[in-house]
């Protein structure tokens, strides 16, 4: 059964190719995940009643959607990602990439944060640790010119005075092509304050490891990134994902109470 099984999927997925259109899995080469291998883990999105865990920024409508699976439009260039219309375990921002970025309901203070995420080519996401301090999400595979601030795997920039000032980019371009499934395993510690409420530490991301490669160690961040939300900094703040930049799909997003860092 098992063989007949795996044969019918090979010829759907030859059948989707030779109709231009491509079935996006999961699991590429990432091995075991974190949540699979270690205990204390909680997932943030794992199938369609856990859209009820999340909102729109402001508290503008959820545009977000849940479904089986992705498929890249090959006909129409690697630029598209159309979701499949069963609901199911990934995370999309529509068939537009223009909505209202999504937040968790719950708070978070010092997290380990593990999610994988999918970008049509030329796209461009972020996940906000306390909502307001981003991990950029872009597609850089390819790019010969020294690595940014607003390249895959960067703690990204303030904006003062119409131009990006801070941030922190990535050690390595360790993006993967569009269209294949990637990574971030993120140890972040929130912010300080003493008695008064006065900030005493900056938050700090511990480590960024980005598809199984180290790209961000030990980065002090002393304030809010570009397009945080509007929220003070606190010992606790949700996390968001950004949904207006283009087409981005998440899968397999869990976290956990901070821990003690295994080097990688």
């Amino acid at each position: 059964m098992l063989s007949r099984y795996l044969l019918f999927t090979a010829l759907c997925a030859s059948l989707a190719s030779s109709q231009g259109r491509r079935v996006l899995n999961d699991g590429d080469d990432h091995g075991d995940p974190p949540f699979l291998l270690e205990q204390g883990w909680t997932a943030l999105f794992n199938g369609p009643g856990s859209l009820t865990s999340w909102h729109g920024q402001d508290d503008k409508p959820l545009a977000w959607i849940s479904t089986s699976g992705v498929t890249w439009e090959r006909l129409l260039g690697p630029t598209r990602l159309d979701p499949n219309a069963t609901p199911g375990d990934r995370l999309m921002n529509g068939p537009t990439g223009k909505v209202h970025n999504i937040v968790t309901n719950d708070k978070f203070g010092d997290v380990e944060l593990y999610l994988e995420f999918l970008l049509p080519k030329g796209s461009n996401s972020g996940v906000y640790l306390h909502g307001l301090y981003e991990v950029q999400i872009f597609d850089s595979f390819g790019s010969t010119e020294k690595v940014k601030t607003s390249d895959g795997g960067a703690i990204y920039h303030k904006w003062i005075n119409n131009q990006g000032v801070g941030g922190s980019a990535p050690s390595r371009n360790a993006s993967r092509m569009a269209g294949q499934w990637q990574s971030y395993h993120i140890w972040f510690r929130g912010p300080r304050f003493d008695a008064s409420g006065k900030k005493t530490e900056n938050a700090k991301f511990l480590k960024v490891v980005y598809n199984g490669l180290s790209v961000q160690e030990n980065v002090e961040i002393d304030g809010p990134t570009r397009s945080a939300m509007n929220l003070p900094e606190a010992a606790t703040n949700p996390i968001m994902l950004q949904g207006d930049h283009g087409q981005v799909a998440f899968h397999n997003i869990y976290y956990r109470p901070l821990r003690p860092i295994v080097n990688r």
